[in-house]
């Protein structure tokens, strides 16, 4: 897989070899399973999304595009709830969302990376834990916004990893540790890589957007919490790759995965950033 090198950091070296990829190598979709661990990342995340999407004006007449759309809840809120005139939701395997059809959701499967990928224009445009396990993120951010009409919005979301300090320490915690091996994991095997999601605001304006803005949300960590079932199951499904790595054992990972379980777990989830851009120019209902 291409390098990032506009976003080397020197103190993360390894890189995943060609061919590497979310889905393939790791969280595989056919793997039972796979779609409930996205759904636990939703019911920390979702109402967060759609209370931002709906602030950027979201509503009804708005065509809008969800990218890497996993198993379709935002989609399907943005339906619902923002009543939304139609929702495109693209995702490299369709599976999850072909299961769950709704009226006004339309189903692509596609790899966003494709030189032709060209859907049309739409009012958002939105990628959620996307572009993090994609290399080039200069080129993905500008070919996202040459996918907003103007007076659109983009809006994207990927982790900020809270655990950067990757030398282990006399105060680590076992949910630390699993953390760092993963990162490293994940960058070695498929490309992931965090370190340039702080640099979103930049990449947006540097993509001709304006009114650019961000937030970020880190959850707590609490026992029994979809974030921290998340996490327990994503170690688990990356397990192999963070051993890899020589930052930690099975057992690290055992421990880590009862600490999440436990009332001794007193942690942030990895941060979610979201930042968003909007198309200048107005649509067919006047300036946004």
């Amino acid at each position: 897989m291409t390098s990032r090198k506009s976003f080397d950091d020197p103190a993360f070296p390894f890189r995943a070899s060609d061919g590497g990829r979310y889905g393939e190598d790791v969280f595989r979709p056919e793997q039972p399973g796979e779609g409930e661990r996205i759904d636990l990342g939703a019911l920390a995340y979702d109402d967060l999304t759609l209370t931002r999407l709906r602030a950027l004006g979201a509503g009804p007449g708005w065509r809008c595009l969800d990218i890497g759309a996993g198993t379709g809840t935002v989609s399907r809120r943005l339906l619902r709830e923002a009543e939304v005139a139609g929702v495109l939701a693209v995702d490299r395997d369709v599976r999850f969302l072909a299961e769950r059809p709704v009226p006004g959701l339309d189903v692509l499967q596609a790899d966003i990376t494709a030189p032709d990928f060209a859907p049309g224009r739409f009012d958002l445009v939105h990628a959620r834990f996307v572009l993090m396990h994609l290399p080039e993120p200069e080129r993905m951010v500008s070919a996202l916004a040459g996918l907003v009409a103007p007076g659109g919005v983009l809006v994207l979301s990927d982790a900020v990893d809270l655990t950067s300090n990757r030398t282990k320490t006399e105060g680590d915690t076992p949910y630390a540790a699993a953390m760092r091996a993963m990162w490293q994991g994940l960058r070695a095997s498929i490309g992931t890589d965090v370190s340039w999601v702080p640099s979103y605001p930049q990449l947006l304006r540097a993509a001709g957007l304006r009114a650019v803005g961000a937030e970020m949300y880190a959850p707590p960590l609490l026992r029994g919490s979809p974030i921290s079932r998340f996490w327990a199951d994503t170690w688990e499904r990356s397990r192999a790759s963070m051993v890899t790595t020589g930052l930690i054992d099975s057992a690290g990972i055992d421990a880590a995965v009862r600490y999440l379980d436990s009332d001794a777990c007193a942690a942030l989830s990895a941060g979610m950033l979201t930042a968003w851009g909007r198309k200048p120019g107005a649509t067919s209902d006047g300036e946004r």
